[in-house]
């Protein structure tokens, strides 16, 4: 894995956690609503297992995640950058839209390379 500075680091994990929390948020809505929550719930758990990594490579934190979980995670988190990186070039410059997505694409970006580092 590329050698990340500790405030890329500390905005990727923050990142992450802010995703997981829209997730679930997501989540919790659809589920009330009675929508499919298919797709929500398996981003849900990929987000959540790059944060577990992304934790455990910087911060060792330890995580109880299989090789196949993080190979399917590895999958989604990689199919979901795209989504991103187009609200991305669709936000205006300058915007706080613009650097959360910005941040996100980062933090997406080195969860893959960490997965893909212990896979």
């Amino acid at each position: 894995m590329e050698n990340v500075s500790n405030a890329d680091q500390l905005e990727s994990i923050t990142s992450m956690q802010s995703t997981v929390k829209k997730l679930e948020s997501a989540l919790s809505q659809m589920t009330q609503s009675g929508a499919n929550t298919t797709l929500v719930t398996k981003r849900l758990h990929a987000v959540s297992i790059g944060l577990a990594v992304l934790e455990n490579v910087w911060n060792q934190k330890p995580h109880s995640y299989t090789p196949e979980d993080l190979a399917e995670a590895g999958k989604v988190l990689t199919g979901l950058t795209p989504s991103v990186e187009n609200s991305y070039a669709k936000s205006k410059a300058g915007s706080p839209q613009r650097t959360l997505l910005e941040r996100r694409i980062k933090a997406l970006r080195l969860a893959v390379q960490a997965i893909e580092g212990i896979c």
